[in-house]
């Protein structure tokens, strides 16, 4: 008897155990309280000691408890107005979303369908407890909010597995982010920027239950905690900054039309143009430009008496958007005295160029770019040019069109004529601040480098003007050690004593500009009292 004792209480207490907590689990997840929960009581905070103070803390909005943080009542008032349509709109993507990825597991693991039984994100919207924003001298905006969510989603999922349907609902979300959101660069195309970027400053805090036959199985111990901190740290790993989320929205390099590459032209010759003089030949010339730009035209040198010239001369243009842009050939007969008679024109896109490869092409020469217009049948001769778009280094990705081998040796078959450490100096003028004359203020500024004068709009009574104006500089060599004189002028129209004057200068030592790449620095104005202007200079090589 005492060893059948011994067993049937191993064997009582091996079954009794699990049982109980399994009946003790159940009872706690299925319990409901006896009686109602009461309501919470009102008191002003001037009644509450620092106990209560303390556990307050985490619910004061932050633009309370942070000076940097602004109130921003009126956005939740908006996103509370929002917020039904709001609703619909999400759930609407998120049903699109999840469907194709529902699909892939239709006809797996004994899996007959997966759907959306009921989706709603509830009555109760996020709400704004502050929003931070930075001030930077990029061309960016940079903002913080504090976003808190306790909602009453009720999103519930249908599962049909082996005939047995079965259903998982999630309740009482709520959610605490920190995230940064960085609109980059600022563009003057809709909706004026170019980038979205969003990323977390602290990890985030979620909190919800999943109610499973009837039972929440978060409230089994261990697993709560075990799925918020698996919440929390793929989160984190995804998005936590310095990680980032960057959702395009345009094409930045066509939205801020910056420069992407040298186009070379080399103008040949041309044959069998049209003569123009009663007495002589014609005296051609021509004249080259691209699409979109308002810079002046190049040109070649005048072949005097001469029908069929050969120039075998080089140019060349900054391009900004090879995909649209247009080289325009304009071949014109000299006059000493009357304008100069057109002998013809011709186009070349730039969409047809392969990168780093020169492409020699013979074209015939229109009287206009109209198909229908039957002047142009007539023979008006042929020039002959050579075309070759370098793309700049940091552009490299973006017409990765080619292998490294093929790019390798297209680059040095292209580049003869080349200097390798040519490029393109880019001046952006951006803005100045108290800038004041003793006569008037109308700002503008003036820049001068190697003997080129180049200045930006006049701002009429202003003393902190916005420009916004980019210059550009084809240089055969890299200028180390040289300087670029920018001034702030002032001038007014009209009969004045004093039409012009210096409101302040600065000079800027390149050498860190062809090191770095580039620099974005606000200068104080030399002869000026408080005067600084931003200033945004970069180097860009082939």
């Amino acid at each position: 008897m005492g060893l059948l004792g011994t067993l049937l209480g191993i064997i009582g207490f091996t079954i009794g155990v699990p049982l109980g907590l399994l009946l003790g689990f159940f009872f706690f997840i299925y319990s409901k309280p006896s009686k109602e929960s009461k309501e919470p009581s009102i008191r002003p905070i001037h009644e509450f000691d620092s106990k209560e103070l303390h556990a307050l803390l985490p619910d004061i909005p932050f633009w309370i408890k942070n000076p940097d943080y602004d109130r921003v009542d009126w956005m939740n008032k908006f996103v509370s107005d929002m917020w039904p349509y709001l609703d619909k709109a999400i759930c609407k993507t998120i049903r699109n979303t999840t469907k194709p990825i529902f699909d892939q597991y239709i006809g797996k693991f004994c899996i007959e369908s997966i759907e959306f039984e009921h989706l709603t994100l509830g009555t109760l919207p996020p709400t704004f407890h502050g929003v931070k924003v930075y001030e930077t001298q990029e061309r960016e905006l940079v903002m913080e909010p504090a976003i808190r969510w306790a909602g009453n989603p009720n999103i519930i999922i249908s599962l049909k597995l082996l005939s047995l349907k079965l259903a998982i609902q999630l309740v009482d979300f709520q959610m605490f982010l920190l995230p940064r959101v960085t609109l980059k660069p600022l563009v003057p195309s809709f909706p004026c920027f170019a980038n979205l970027k969003v990323s977390l400053t602290e990890k985030p805090h979620v909190d919800f239950g999943l109610i499973f036959f009837g039972a929440d199985i978060m409230a089994i111990p261990g697993l709560y905690r075990f799925v918020q901190e698996t919440i929390k740290e793929q989160v984190a790993n995804l998005y936590h900054w310095p990680n980032t989320l960057e959702i395009p929205i345009l094409d930045s390099s066509r939205a801020t039309k910056k420069p992407v590459g040298i186009l070379h032209v080399k103008i040949v010759r041309a044959s069998n143009l049209r003569k123009m003089d009663i007495l002589g030949k014609s005296d051609p010339y021509v004249k080259l430009s691209l699409t979109g730009e308002r810079l002046p035209t190049k040109k070649t040198s005048i072949k005097m008496s001469n029908l069929n010239p050969e120039w075998n001369e080089s140019f060349r243009l900054i391009v900004k958007d090879p995909e649209t842009q247009v080289l325009e050939l304009h071949v014109f007969d000299w006059e000493k005295v009357k304008a100069h008679d057109k002998l013809g024109m011709q186009t070349v896109p730039l969409s047809l160029l392969t990168p780093y490869e020169t492409k020699e092409l013979t074209l015939d020469l229109l009287k206009n770019m109209n198909p229908n217009d039957p002047h142009n049948k007539r023979n008006r001769g042929k020039i002959v040019l050579e075309l070759t778009f370098n793309p700049f280094k940091e552009e490299h990705d973006r017409f990765s069109g080619f292998t490294d081998e093929g790019k390798n040796s297209i680059i040095r078959r292209s580049s003869t004529n080349i200097s390798s450490n040519g490029g393109v100096l880019s001046v952006t003028i951006e803005s100045a601040e108290d800038v004041e004359g003793k006569h008037h203020s109308n700002p503008y500024a003036l820049l001068l480098f190697r003997g080129e004068h180049k200045k930006t709009k006049v701002i009429k009574k202003s003393r902190n003007p916005r420009w916004n104006e980019a210059f550009q500089f084809v240089l055969e060599e890299e200028p180390i050690d040289e300087k670029i004189h920018i001034e702030v002028m002032s001038k007014r129209k009209g009969f004045n004593f004093y039409p012009k004057e210096s409101l302040g200068h600065v000079e800027i030592n390149l050498t860190d500009v062809v090191n770095n790449g580039r620099i974005n620095e606000r200068y104080h104005l030399i002869n000026s009292r408080n005067g600084v202007i931003h200033v945004e200079i970069r180097w860009s090589t082939v």
